[in-house]
């Protein structure tokens, strides 16, 4: 990933997901940038343009917002939005009965520290930007068409770390179908390269006394469940009578959906 719009269109999508993770529309938006004073002006430009085209793909108004200096680039948005009041999605909203779906691929965490560790191919980085720049509004719309309450975004703490906070707000228990759980091509060569993030191993040890994995499922596909994601999808609790129509309307505004599980009784999530 060497294109500094990538990075600003990336962190922009990443950081509007917040507002579509709740069932919302975001309308405003602030940047936030730390930056070297020696990062050449032309790379600066490239992050703020990406991040604003992202914008205006959102239909967002980037009102300003603030720089400091840093020895390290930092870049993103104080993104503000609009949900109704009795149709927002939260992670209290899951229900034994609803399907689990899932609106991105995961593998993002251990494809990008491939790149930095200067191991990736270009082909899979393209995949993986391809995904990230993607925003979640499609997802969110469909979610509030179809009246759910239950959902999530799929970010730093991983689909398990995620999934688990929503089961317990929720008061409820996650069973995930491991080959129903949809991965960018490369996701598995990195793992069995063990190329994950620090954070990836952060979600192993704080979630995994609480995750249940059959035996026959090998520690490179467990760690992929921990992987940290950046501007990953939404996963949604689908009520099981909506389930059909939902994926049904998914596929006519072409928005990805994946089923890969559903809630129980119970707690904790057990991967099977």
């Amino acid at each position: 990933m060497d294109d500094p719009y990538d990075y600003g269109a990336i962190a922009a999508a990443n950081s509007l997901s917040d507002v579509y993770a709740m069932g919302g529309r975001p309308f405003l938006a602030l940047n936030v940038a730390a930056l070297p004073p020696d990062l050449p002006p032309e790379v600066n430009g490239e992050i703020l343009r990406g991040g604003a085209e992202k914008c205006r793909e959102a239909g967002v108004v980037l009102a300003g917002g603030h720089t400091v200096q840093d020895k390290e680039p930092k870049y993103g948005l104080v993104a503000l939005g609009f949900v109704h009041p009795e149709k927002y999605l939260s992670k209290g909203g899951a229900r034994a009965g609803d399907a689990l779906v899932l609106t991105k691929p995961l593998g993002f965490g251990v494809t990008t520290t491939a790149l930095k560790q200067q191991k990736a191919a270009p082909e899979d980085v393209a995949e993986v930007v391809g995904w990230m720049k993607r925003l979640n509004d499609k997802a969110a719309a469909l979610a509030v068409e179809f009246g759910l309450r239950g959902g999530t975004d799929v970010t730093g703490f991983s689909l398990l770390g995620h999934g688990m906070e929503m089961a317990d707000a929720s008061g409820v228990g996650l069973r995930l179908e491991m080959e129903k759980i949809p991965f960018v091509s490369c996701a598995q060569k990195y793992a069995e390269m063990w190329t994950f993030p620090g954070g990836t191993a952060d979600n192993r040890l704080y979630f995994g006394p609480r995750v249940r994995f059959a035996e026959r499922i090998s520690e490179e596909r467990q760690m992929l469940l921990f992987d940290a994601q950046t501007s990953g999808g939404l996963l949604l609790a689908v009520p099981g009578s909506e389930t059909a129509a939902f994926l049904k309307r998914a596929q006519e505004i072409n928005q990805p959906a994946w089923v890969i599980g559903e809630v129980v009784e119970g707690a904790g999530i057990a991967v099977v």
